[in-house]
């Protein structure tokens, strides 16, 4: 038989169920928020004792308002934040075991899809997901299975919020780890992000595709031209994140393919400039022309080239041999875009210090004159370099054969 303390906790909790079942928006809102402020951090068995043993019998009501209303958005925010007390609960399990056999999974991954619902809303949602994958490796597998990598990439993509945005890259990750049928089926939608508008978005695709690298171990072939073009950005924070994958991936299959790449993308051509925005046409030509894209790339693979043979006299024989010096000097002689010139300049100005035969050939191709000019400040010829001058540039027909590394 209950004892008096018993029945009077059973009566509380009674009371409490009564006002929540009885009451309309305004009073579920409110008993949502004291729920909330009361119980967050609390223990399974700590939340038991609050509601008299009987916490599961408030946890499915709300499973079944969230389900109700989710799609109208009535207090959305608020009833995900109260499942996370729940679903955070120290040695509380079994809330997740209920919330998941009410369907909880697709609930969330739905709210993800909604474009009627507030970002903070999809936030939350994010957050509980990551909970469920955090609790082990089945969990991780019900969430992708219910097509969970597409919905949370989709949500990465298309939310305007950094914080969603970066709850999304955390789950992303948290489903690869641990994961392993699955893990590439996170990667490739991670490789399906790079072309997103968002510099964020791009950003965090590659700082997490970085993470599962050594994860995934093996590259599949589909990732070097949207990486390269990620080379486009005028976002300096994404270049650099472009710039540390490619130099990764140096070392696997794809090693080849991401040379040429880098190489041809200094030479576009006339139909990749053509393509350009046609708004482009009827603004002043000196700024405009630094933000066109193809030409933003340029000076970024002339920049990562040069970086590239500073770090490994091995990456810079594999790039003089598909024609480097070459291509660099069309860059230089690229008038549409100062920076192109310049990063070309400074890379070409590595090749000539480290291989004498390079210096040999560009001065030949050069001429004594604009060699001169060239040398005396790499960095500013295109300062001091006239349109005759350019030609000469764009025109050459370097060919470096039988390139050896120094000792």
């Amino acid at each position: 038989m209950a004892t008096s303390k018993e029945e009077l906790e059973i009566s509380r909790l009674m009371n409490f169920l009564q006002e929540w079942d009885n009451g309309n928006k305004a009073v579920r809102q409110c008993v949502l928020n004291d729920f909330i402020n009361t119980n967050k951090g609390k223990t399974g068995p700590e939340l038991e004792l609050q509601f008299a043993q009987g916490a599961s019998l408030f946890l499915t009501r709300l499973t079944a308002w969230l389900r109700l209303t989710y799609m109208i958005g009535t207090c959305v925010k608020e009833q995900l934040q109260a499942i996370g007390v729940f679903l955070s609960a120290t040695s509380g399990h079994r809330y997740l075991i209920e919330v998941l056999e009410v369907g909880g999974i697709l609930t969330l991954l739905e709210i993800l899809k909604l474009k009627q619902l507030q970002e903070d809303n999809k936030e939350e949602a994010l957050k509980l997901l990551q909970i469920i994958a955090n609790a082990g490796r089945k969990y991780k597998e019900l969430i992708c299975e219910s097509y969970g990598v597409r919905n949370v990439s989709e949500c990465l993509a298309n939310s305007k919020s950094e914080t969603t945005q970066e709850q999304a890259q955390i789950l992303l990750e948290s489903l690869a780890h641990g994961n392993p049928k699955y893990q590439q089926q996170v990667y490739k939608g991670l490789i399906a992000l790079l072309p997103c508008t968002s510099p964020k978005v791009q950003q965090l695709a590659l700082q997490t595709l970085r993470t599962l690298q050594t994860l995934v171990k093996t590259v599949h072939p589909c990732i070097v031209e949207p990486l390269l073009n990620v080379l486009k950005t005028i976002h300096y924070e994404v270049q650099y994140e472009g710039f540390e994958f490619i130099k990764m991936l140096l070392n696997y299959n794809v090693r080849k393919a991401l040379l040429e790449g880098l190489v041809a993308r200094l030479n576009p051509s006339m139909d990749d400039i053509k393509n350009r925005p046609k708004i482009l046409d009827d603004e002043p030509k000196t700024d405009l022309t630094e933000s066109i894209p193809i030409f933003v790339q340029q000076a970024a693979a002339a920049k990562i080239i040069g970086l590239l043979i500073q770090e490994s006299a091995e990456v810079a024989e594999e790039l003089l041999r598909l024609r480097v010096v070459h291509y660099l000097m069309i860059a230089m002689g690229n008038l549409d875009h100062s920076e192109s010139q310049r990063q070309a300049s400074l890379t070409l100005e590595h090749l000539i210090c480290t291989f004498p035969i390079v210096e040999e050939n560009v001065r030949k191709a050069m001429g004594e004159n604009l060699y001169d000019l060239y040398m005396v400040n790499p960095e500013s010829l295109y300062l001091n370099m006239d349109v005759v001058q350019a030609a000469v540039l764009s025109s050459n027909k370097i060919n470096i054969p039988g390139i050896k590394v120094p000792e």
